[in-house]
């Protein structure tokens, strides 16, 4: 899949590492798949599915160029840091998530006054 940057302002590009489609509920090495969505303040799109075919963390990172954040439920520090260098932002949590409910904490932040993570990420899909 070749993520395209939106032509959207204030939408950012969303990749969700899951093993049963509808949480996050993987680690970033071992995910068998991302779920890509292009977020908005009013809405979602779901954009596509990226499937991880072998363990190559430079190879997955290359798969996700384009998203601007990364949702895993672990990761080890050497991807960590590749993820960073790569320009897309890591966001892990401690157990599984809803990714419907992840989705609306997006579009909720994105129409009132988001973090400055995601300030930055719109400025730069802006320019």
């Amino acid at each position: 899949m070749n993520i395209q940057t939106s032509v959207l302002t204030n939408s950012i590009m969303v990749a969700f590492a899951t093993n049963n489609t509808t949480h996050i509920d993987a680690h970033f090495g071992s995910a068998k798949e991302f779920h890509i969505y292009e977020i908005t303040h009013d809405s979602y799109s779901f954009y596509g599915v990226i499937p991880i075919t072998t363990k190559d963390t430079d190879r997955t990172i290359d798969l996700l160029n384009g998203t601007d954040i990364v949702y895993f439920v672990n990761i080890g520090p050497a991807a960590a840091a590749k993820i960073i260098n790569s320009g897309i932002f890591p966001i892990k949590y401690k157990e599984s998530v809803s990714i419907n409910e992840e989705l609306a904490k997006l579009m909720n932040m994105l129409g009132s006054n988001p973090p400055p993570f995601i300030k930055k990420i719109c400025e730069r899909r802006a320019s």
